[in-house]
């Protein structure tokens, strides 16, 4: 097995790209990543590739393992057309000895192994920090009830759109309550200004629900950022919103919608297969305890 750490983000692209493509859905998070580095219009924050973690594990068969990390965020890793090679694992985890790597979010079959192998190795503790199912969507259900309309969210939203994103983010972390109180407005315009997100207006033209796109691939696109104040909930307007934002998708030349949903919400896994939206596989999150 051959370890190979790359600086040159280009080569990185260049050597997996089309592996990765094998299983495009599955792969949103890291493809991506490369794909941004690639391009190099966006270097905010943990985007540049400068900092980036970049990782091949190969033999004579070709690359068996890739790997990614973008700090301050978990590794992400495939396992060359999802077949686990523990040779290559820990081929990985040799050349991973100078770096502390705080968690592993991928397919929940490889992030166990290589959690598993990665903190028996460096005698620490593991913790599941969430469980996740990928779900593709290539034909939104025709029966869906389309309730309000949507728009791009746009500067007049400046005045609630801070809290809706920090309430988005404490609702991810177990159902949180507990939310940051937005300061500076910098980081909210940057989400504005990538014209990504939509907003579901009622009847009444009031701001009710909100979803969005995240990576742009080959073929498809992710759809995230779903949020509905709870005041707003159980009136059919996330269902409605995601459902015109992946027809939008679609309509646009994408073949297929990806997202991500918590299985410890059965609620939004319930709303994303009645759309039309189905299981890809499963993917955790975890952290090391140092």
């Amino acid at each position: 097995m051959q370890f190979k750490l790359y600086t040159d983000v280009h080569e990185f692209y260049n050597d997996t790209h089309e592996v990765l493509m094998r299983h495009e859905a599955q792969n949103m998070i890291l493809l991506g990543n490369i794909i941004i580095g690639h391009e190099g219009t966006d270097k905010t924050d943990w985007r540049d590739p400068a900092n980036w973690l970049m990782v091949t594990i190969s033999d004579n068969r070709g690359i068996q393992l890739i790997a990614l990390m973008t700090p301050p965020h978990n590794i992400t890793l495939y396992a060359a057309d999802n077949l686990i090679n523990p040779e290559a694992i820990n081929c990985l985890i040799d050349g991973l000895k100078d770096y502390e790597i705080p968690g592993v979010t991928t397919e929940k079959n490889l992030a166990e192994s290589f959690a598993k192998a990665y903190a028996s190795r460096k005698e620490i503790t593991l913790e599941t920090t969430m469980s996740q199912r990928i779900y593709e969507l290539t034909a939104v259900n025709p029966d869906i009830q389309q309730i309000g309309v949507i728009r791009l969210l746009d500067e007049k939203d400046l005045h609630f759109f801070p809290y809706w994103a920090e309430a988005f983010h404490a609702a991810g972390s177990y159902g949180s309550t507990e939310m940051s109180i937005p300061q500076d407005a910098a980081p909210y315009l940057y989400r504005i200004a990538s014209k990504k997100l939509y907003i579901l207006e009622n009847d009444n033209g009031i701001p009710v629900s909100m979803a969005g796109y995240t990576r742009e691939m080959q073929t498809a696109v992710g759809v995230a950022f779903v949020y509905t104040p709870p005041y707003e909930c159980r009136k059919g307007y996330a269902t409605s919103i995601v459902a015109q934002i992946s027809q939008l998708a679609l309509d646009k030349g994408f073949t297929r919608c990806v997202l991500y949903t918590d299985l410890a919400n059965p609620t939004s896994n319930s709303i994303y297969q009645k759309i039309g939206y189905v299981p890809v596989c499963d993917s955790l999150q975890l952290k090391f305890e140092y």
